[in-house]
């Protein structure tokens, strides 16, 4: 089965795309079960090996918020040698930053809602306020020479205020690029975004004066969108793309949230269409299969269940 997908290129879309990898800290940050630290270096370097460049490794939170990431300065020095990958991490507060440079990151993250519902639950928070709170971290992140990447949380639905407006969500985006973002990654939280609305919002993010260039998308399988709406970034010729690998991960407002996109199905599509990742499909099969047996639980992702059956 090697020779599937057949690859039939589509036009209008980019010749490459970036896979920004999120499972060892988006995929893992909900794990009941703590996961051993040699475990997460270990999942890290895999997929490095299978080809990603981009792998977020973990996060600067306070341990009493994310108990899973509380190892953090114990993991990041365990993978911070990996050559030619870029290791981003998420830094909620000038204390974070501080925790993360010392350790040498420089790729560094904020997390901002586009609704005041769940910047109240997510940062205890106005929007307004969590965005005062980040200035100096972009400031001072980027006076080291680092790169800040803008996540923006529920830019299509709220599980309490329902559909949010372009032009809400446009406001946060642009102040996230005024205070000095490198990168916005637009996340539909709870997976409800359609392919309209996904271009819709992108259109309208150009017309504000955020170039594509600058924008990442990210986005959930709640109700099995999560392609469909990669599809649509990418013909509105968006090249970074948020995924996890055997789709781990999952969102806490949305009980029937299935989790990150993951990466495997990205693949899969993107060999399809021609599109290049620079990613060994095989071997990060082989991770996710790896990682959901330490997790002991089968992996989420419908490529990694169709090609480890066919190995069997």
């Amino acid at each position: 089965m090697t020779e599937l997908p057949m690859v039939v290129p589509a036009p209008g879309l980019p010749a490459r795309v970036r896979i920004h990898e999120v499972g060892a800290r988006d995929g893992l940050q909900n794990e009941k079960a703590t996961v051993p630290t040699e475990v997460k270096a270990a999942f890290v370097r895999r997929l490095a090996d299978a080809g990603l460049t981009t792998i977020e490794a973990t996060s600067f939170v306070h341990p009493k918020w994310v108990p899973q990431l509380a190892d953090a300065e114990q993991l990041f020095p365990l993978v911070r040698d990996l050559d030619g990958v870029e290791l981003p991490v998420l830094v909620p507060n000038e204390r974070g930053l501080e925790r993360a440079l010392a350790l040498g990151a420089r790729r560094v993250a904020v997390f901002a809602s586009a609704t005041e519902s769940f910047a109240k639950a997510n940062l205890n928070r106005t929007v307004d306020e969590a965005l005062a709170m980040f200035e100096p971290v972009v400031a001072r992140a980027r006076a080291e020479g680092g790169h800040v990447r803008g996540y923006l949380s529920m830019c299509f639905g709220d599980p309490w205020e329902g559909p949010v407006p372009a032009e809400q969500v446009v406001r946060v985006c642009r102040a996230l690029i005024d205070m000095g973002c490198d990168e916005l990654s637009l996340g539909d939280t709870i997976g409800v975004a359609t392919p309209g609305q996904v271009t819709a919002l992108l259109t309208a993010l150009n017309t504000a004066g955020v170039g594509t260039d600058r924008i990442a998308v990210h986005f959930h399988d709640t109700y099995g969108q999560a392609l469909a709406n990669t599809y649509a970034a990418l013909r509105h010729g968006v090249t970074t793309v948020d995924a996890s690998a055997g789709g781990l991960g999952g969102c806490p407002y949305a009980k029937s949230a299935t989790g990150n996109l993951a990466t495997e199905d990205l693949v899969w599509m993107l060999r399809g269409l021609g599109i290049d990742t620079g990613v060994d499909l095989g071997r990060l099969v082989a991770t996710s299969a790896w990682m959901a047996g330490q997790l002991g639980r089968p992996s989420p992702s419908r490529t990694v269940r169709a090609l480890s059956h066919q190995e069997q």
